[in-house]
C-alpha cells in the first residue's frame, strides 16, 4: 500500500505515533486549541489522537496530490485495522488505543470519510436540508467522537451535541465564503441565494450588496439558533467537558457576532477572531462554567 501522508515503511511505537499525533494537532490553526491545558492529562492525548484522525482525513480530502477516492479508501482500510487487526499509519497507531480504551463504535469514523468521499463529488447543496446531511456527516461525528472520550453515551446528549457541531459548520461556511468559492464549493443553500435574489454569477464576482447582506443575515440568524438549542448540553455533562463544549460553543458564537459587526460582508474579509478576543472567551467562560452557569447565548 502507497503513503497516505506520510511515509510509513517502518513500524511506529505507541510513543511515537502519540507523539505525531500531539504535534499534528499544535500545529494547524483552529478557533481554539485541541487538546489544550484546559483537559485532564489523562484525556489530552486521546483527544489529540482523534484531532489527528479528522484532521488527516480532511487534508486527504482537500489538499493530496493524486487519487482522492483512492486514497480514502487505503485510510478506510487502516480503519479497520483499528478494529481488526495492526494499523501502519502513526495516526491509527495512536487511535487504536482510544478505541480500545473508550470502546468507540467505527461509525463516526466511517461518516467523516464518507464526508471527504462526499467533497469530491458535490460542490452546491440546493437546500439546506442537503446541507445538514453533509454536516451529519463531516461535523456531527467529531461532538460523539468527544463525548466518547469523556464517557457520555446516550443519544440525547449526542443530539445536542449535533446541534453544536453543525453549528460549528455553519459558522466555518459563513466565515470562509470566499475561500470555499476559490475551492470550487458553495455551500450557502442554491434555494437560499434564488429565495434573496443572489445569483452564483455575482459570488464569483464578489459583489456584495443588499441581497447578499439579507442572504448572510438569514444565515447567521439560522446558525445562532442552532447554537441556541445545542447548549443545553452544557449543563448536561461535568468537568472540563463542561468548560470546552461551553468554550466552542461561544467561539462560534463570536464568529457570528464578528460576520454581523462588519455587516455581513464576508466577502470583503475573512471574519476572524484576535488573540486577545480569544483570550477573553476563554476567561470569561472559565468563570461561567467554574460558577455552574450556562453561557448566554
Amino acid at each position: 500500500m502507497t503513503s497516505l501522508l506520510t511515509p510509513r515503511a517502518r513500524v511506529w511505537s505507541r510513543e511515537e505515533a502519540f507523539d505525531y499525533c500531539r504535534r499534528l494537532a499544535k500545529t494547524h490553526y483552529e478557533n481554539f486549541t485541541v487538546g489544550s491545558l484546559l483537559l485532564p492529562k489523562d484525556k489530552r492525548q486521546h483527544v489529540s489522537n482523534l484531532y489527528a484522525y479528522a484532521r488527516s482525513v480532511d487534508d486527504l480530502g482537500d489538499e493530496a496530490q493524486g487519487n482522492r477516492h483512492r486514497l480514502l479508501a487505503e485510510w478506510r482500510e487502516e480503519l479497520d485495522l483499528c478494529y481488526e487487526g495492526t494499523p501502519t499509519h502513526p495516526v491509527m497507531v495512536a487511535l487504536r488505543e482510544t478505541i480500545h480504551d473508550y470502546d468507540i463504535p467505527k461509525e463516526p469514523f466511517l461518516k467523516l470519510i464518507t464526508a471527504n468521499r462526499m467533497d469530491q463529488e458535490v460542490s452546491r447543496y440546493p437546500s439546506f436540508q442537503d446541507l445538514l446531511h453533509y454536516c451529519d456527516h463531516s461535523a456531527n461525528p467529531c461532538g460523539r467522537l468527544f463525548l466518547y472520550v469523556f464517557n457520555y453515551r446516550d443519544e440525547e446528549r449526542q443530539r445536542l451535541a449535533d446541534h453544536t457541531c453543525t453549528a460549528l459548520q455553519l459558522a466555518n461556511f459563513w466565515q470562509d465564503v470566499t475561500r470555499d468559492w476559490a475551492m470550487g464549493r458553495v455551500y450557502l443553500p442554491l434555494e437560499d441565494m434564488a429565495s434573496y435574489g443572489y445569483s452564483e454569477e455575482e459570488l464569483g464576482q464578489g459583489v456584495f450588496n443588499p441581497a447578499f447582506r439579507r442572504l448572510m443575515a438569514f444565515q447567521v440568524d439560522r446558525t445562532r439558533e442552532m447554537f441556541r438549542h445545542g447548549v443545553e448540553l452544557v449543563g448536561r455533562v461535568k468537568g472540563a467537558a463542561r468548560l470546552d463544549i461551553a468554550l466552542f460553543s461561544r467561539g462560534g458564537l463570536a464568529v457570528l457576532d464578528a460576520i454581523e459587526r462588519q455587516d455581513y460582508n464576508v466577502l470583503a474579509r475573512r471574519p476572524r477572531l484576535s488573540r486577545l478576543s480569544k483570550g477573553r472567551l476563554l476567561l470569561s467562560t472559565w468563570v461561567e462554567t467554574l460558577m455552574g452557569r450556562t453561557p448566554r447565548v
